[in-house]
Formats: C-alpha cells, structure tokens, sequence
C-alpha cells in the first residue's frame, strides 16, 4: 500500500496525497509517521489501565510524538525510527506490569526490528480502516489529539503539566483500536474538544505565569544595521534562551511567522535585541530565509522543504527535524547551547530589508478585558456591530486571497479578532480604528486562541446572554494543519455554532460525518467574499 495522508489543508486534489506529500514529505517519512501512530495506539492500551497517573516518560513520549507527526513538522525518516524503536520498548515495560489485554488490538503486541518498519509501515497507515466514516471519525479524533500534544507539549517546557489531558490522551487514542458505535466515537470526538480547551488553559497558564500577559505592542517589520538571528515556529522557552545568549553579542533577534506574538510578552519585549518580526507566514519561508542573510532556527513546528540558498544556515530544535539540517538539543535542564548559531551570524551580512513600517498587536484577554469599558460602549452605542473572529492558519493556496479581500471589504463598523498565522493575510492592512479600538486584534499565536474563547466568554457574560452564539461574533476561520482541528473541536465543545471553515472543508470529514457537523453544529464551507459578507454579517 503506497503512502495516504489527508490530514492537512493541502491534501492533493482536496482528497490525499499519495506519492508524496504537497508538504514535502517522502513516502517513506510519511508512511513511518503512520507506523508511530500506530505504536501510540498499541502504548495506549496498556497506559489506559494504569491505575493513577501515568509516567512522565510515558506521558510526554506519546505528546511529543503526536507533535512531531503534525504536517510540516518532522521530516527525518531516521528520527521517526528511533521515535518507533523508543515506542516499542515502552509498550514492553508497561505490558510486562499491566499484562495481557484482553480482545486488543494487533498494535498492542506488535513488535519488530527497524529493518522491517517499512514493510510493516505499508498496512498500518489510514486507509487500513476500510469503512470511510468509521475512518473518518478516527482521524478527526487522532488530528485533534495531535494538536493537543503540542499545545500540552510546549505547556511542559514551561513546567506546567496536567495528568488529567494526559490521561485523556491515552484514553482517546485507545478509543480509536476499539469497534464503537458512530455515536461512541462521537463523543470521543466531543470528549477531545473538552480536553482541548484544558490544554490551551493550561499552555495560557504556563505562557503567562512565565512571560507576563501579552499587552499592546507596536513591532517593526524593517531591518536594522546588525547581523540578526531569525526565529520562526511556536516555542517561547527558545526565544527566551536565545535572546539571553545573543545580549551583548551584536547580534540582533528577529521573529518570523508564529513567532512574532514574542513581541507582546513583557518578560520578551524588555530585550534591547529583539529588534522586529522579518517576513510573513510560513510557506514564505523559501524566499524570506533567503534574503534574511542570516542563521535561522526553527523552532516546533512550520519548516519548509529546505532550499540550497540557506541550507547551511538553517538549524532545528525541539520536535523539529529535517535531513542534513544541524539539530540542537536540550540538556537535562532544558538548556539549550546557541552559540553555533551566534557564532555563524557574527560573520553574516545584515538582513535584507523586505518590507518597512510596523504592526500592532498584544490583544490577548487580559489587554482586551482592559478595554472592556470601551469595547461594550462602543457595542451599545453601536459602533461597532459585530466581531468577526478570522484566526487560524495561513498557507500557499491561491484561494486564500479571500481572506484578504474578505477582511477589506468587511463594514467599518466591524472589528476582526485574530489568532495564528491567518493573520499575515490582513495584519499589515491600514483598516483603522473604531474610537481607539484598532479593527484588527491580534491574540498572538494559534497556540493562543484560547484567549479569543475567554473574551468571547467574557461579552456572553457581561452582556448577560444565555447563549454564546447570541453574542455579535460570526467565525470565519482558515485552517491548514492539525492544531486548527483541535481548535475546532474546543469551539464545539463550547457550544459554538455556525463557523464557517475554509478555503476548503477538510478531506478526512467523510459526506456522512460533514453532515452530521452541518446538523449539530452548523459548520459550513466558504464561497465568495460578497456572498459570505451578506450570510454573516448582513
């Protein structure tokens, strides 16, 4: 069986890549990943039956693994080896003190050398669930589960965990080796979402017990006259590290794409070299890290095939891994040694400029609850008539221009509440304010979505509304990977209806299991900029 993956926005067709990925990834990479699911599953049923809190090792092994199986993650057939080796050793230990499981699933005994992986690989991957809205279900549930392994992952370099998510986790993987009814996995589906939104409490928690609260912030997109350092991907904790290790170097920091909410964090913006944000979302990567001159280091996730014009400049750490690339490692503390990449930058031309001026952003709850005053004055006296949330994810699909056009021709009276990368298609527009509320509020990272459900809590409440959906709000959101499914599933477990998900639906959602979502919760496609205008806003 050759190589089959739909769990991105991209997928081939909008039906499944399966020669190679559009992402990049080689069949054998993407067959390995599935193999490593599938050894998560098989630990899944046997850490399902330990009684009290399961490991850490355990624990953090299944998130971090999920996390690198996320589209544009992890490239390395040689890392994914050694990820399934690592796995079939720990589902060892946990069954020689569990015992056997009784009517369980082939991956929990399954067991063999790397040598045969790829073999094995071939009839484990998604399309060995034969009955396609079974499948569907499954895969939905396995794509919200990866997105909440990195929301959870990034938690724990913060020192914040949660056993509750973790046993959660495992309880849903092992849900997907089981014969269930469709309405069984449903709730499955419905249980992630409530799992989903206690991760991204908990990431919240983490990011601003340790940064401070994001607050309003005004970031360069020009250069300055130093050699710099580019950052992209989601991790803080690395930024952090890397600005304490470049301060007094002469050697400036810049962020790209995820990166750039950094600015916004007190404990962050207080660093003199942490100068501005280089560039846009990440599919722009190939030109950007070209002319940026400088080392970059990608931090999580968003890595883009590498071309040869930075190829030895270019270095990964965390879950991130790609072939030839140099790959820095924490030490047991979670330390991290940049001065490779220091060192390299001290010998590199300074940036070159692509684009001048500056963007503002910080938006997260607590600056929005701020302004609260304003923000409801201005909704009674009618100034503004609704929010418009359009978070999610960025990508290189032509038809992803909508979401431009949609944002310049929306009404004055309208204001866009934002999360992700989306964000780069509408962030730089000069859509003013609305009596000193800017049109665009930026919460920072998709990682940061949670504080868009707080505010939109946060109005339900001071509005005194039963229902959340009777809120100004209408959800016009961009998906391209797996976090933006996770972020879906916590929407519906909040009770959110009528989201409209582009640019297109996803192509794990069978007819029968898009209908049932259509049904319950009102989820619907995109069309044009006019038509979708008029149906949302009126």
């Amino acid at each position: 069986m050759s190589m089959f993956c739909f769990q991105c926005q991209e997928a081939c067709g909008n039906t499944g890549c399966t020669v190679a990925g559009v992402c990049g990834k080689k069949e054998d990479t993407a067959q390995l990943q599935d193999l490593l699911i599938y050894t998560l599953k098989g630990i899944a049923i046997y850490a399902e039956k330990v009684e009290g809190d399961i490991c850490n090792e355990v624990g953090d092994f299944i998130i971090d693994s999920l996390f690198a199986t996320i589209t544009n993650a992890n490239f390395d057939s040689i890392d994914f080896t050694k990820r399934i080796e690592q796995g079939i050793a720990i589902k060892a230990k946990i069954q020689a003190e569990i015992g056997e499981v009784e009517g369980a699933a082939a991956c929990a005994t399954w067991s063999d050398s790397a040598e045969n992986f790829a073999q094995v690989a071939k009839e484990v991957g998604v399309l060995a669930t034969e009955n396609e809205d079974v499948r569907s279900l499954r895969e939905l549930l396995i794509y919200g589960l990866k997105g909440i392994a990195a929301y959870t992952h990034h938690a724990i370099v913060l020192g914040k965990r949660d056993e509750t998510i973790v046993k959660g986790i495992v309880e849903c993987l092992a849900s997907i080796t089981k014969d269930l009814s469709v309405p069984d996995m449903i709730g499955f589906v419905m249980k992630a979402g409530e799992i989903s939104v206690s991760a991204m409490a908990l990431l919240d928690t983490a990011n601003t017990s340790t940064y401070g609260n994001p607050e309003l912030s005004t970031v360069n997109i020009g250069v300055g006259n130093k050699p710099g350092i580019l950052i992209s991907g989601h991790d803080l904790s690395d930024i952090k590290q890397l600005l304490d290790q470049t301060k007094g170097t002469g050697i400036d920091v810049y962020t790209h794409s995820e990166m750039l909410p950094a600015h916004y964090y007190p404990e962050l913006k207080k660093y003199d070299n942490l100068v501005g944000n280089y560039g846009n979302a990440w599919y722009k990567q190939g030109t950007e890290f070209a002319s940026f001159n400088g080392p970059i280091l990608m931090t999580t996730n968003c890595i883009t095939p590498v071309k040869k014009a930075y190829q030895d400049r270019i270095f990964t750490t965390g879950v991130v891994e790609y072939p030839g690339v140099k790959h820095i490692t924490a030490d047991a503390n979670g330390k991290k040694d940049f001065s490779e990449i220091i060192e390299l930058a001290k010998g590199t031309a300074i940036p070159t400029e692509i684009e001048t001026g500056s963007i503002v952003g910080g938006f997260a709850h607590e600056q929005v609850f701020a302004l609260a005053d304003k923000v409801i004055d201005a909704v009674k006296s009618g100034a503004v008539k609704k929010f418009i949330v359009m978070a999610g994810c960025d990508g290189r699909q032509k038809g992803r221009e909508y979401y431009t056009d949609f944002a310049k021709s929306i009404p004055e009276d309208t204001i866009i509440l934002t999360a992700g990368c989306a964000k780069y298609r509408y962030n730089k527009l000069e859509l003013g304010d609305i009596g000193g509320i800017p049109r665009v509020l930026d919460a920072g990272q998709c990682n940061d979505s949670y504080s868009l459900a707080l505010i939109a809590l946060k109005l339900k409440e001071v509005f005194e509304l039963e229902d959340i959906n009777d809120l100004p709000i209408v959800y016009n959101i961009a998906w391209y990977e797996q976090k933006a499914v996770t972020v879906l599933l916590a929407l519906l477990h909040l009770g959110v209806k009528n989201i409209h998900l582009g640019p297109t639906l996803p192509a794990f959602l069978s007819p029968t299991v898009a209908g049932v979502l259509v049904d319950t919760f009102g989820i619907g496609g995109i069309t044009t900029v006019d038509e979708d205008i008029k149906s949302m806003i009126g």
